[in-house]
């Protein structure tokens, strides 16, 4: 695949861009490289290789969940919460409805 000056001026007016010939002429064949990159990664044969998030290996540092670890905002506060709302319906606070 590859581009030509209209593409990239498409490409830039979707983007809300300002480009004027110059930039165009110039953003061509780097647009043209990077799309060739991409299809050479194409055509790396990446079969029996496990898809990775990360190039190490990460482990999350997890706490417990307690529920009432702490008496100020611990668990079974619902309704002493809710008192301070200035409308509550159904156990949540009620909210202005902001789509009609």
């Amino acid at each position: 695949m590859s581009v030509d000056k209209a593409t990239v001026a498409k490409i830039a007016s979707l983007a809300r861009i300002q480009m004027d010939d110059d930039a165009l002429e110039r953003m061509v064949p780097e647009l043209n490289n990077i799309l060739g990159w991409v299809e050479q990664l194409g055509e790396v044969d990446c079969t029996g290789i496990e898809p990775m998030t990360a190039v190490i290996p990460n482990t999350l540092r997890l706490r417990d969940d307690v529920v009432n670890a702490d008496p100020k905002t611990g668990g079974d506060r619902r309704d002493d919460i809710l008192a301070n709302a200035p409308a509550a319906e159904h156990g949540f606070f009620g909210v202005p409805k902001v789509i009609e």
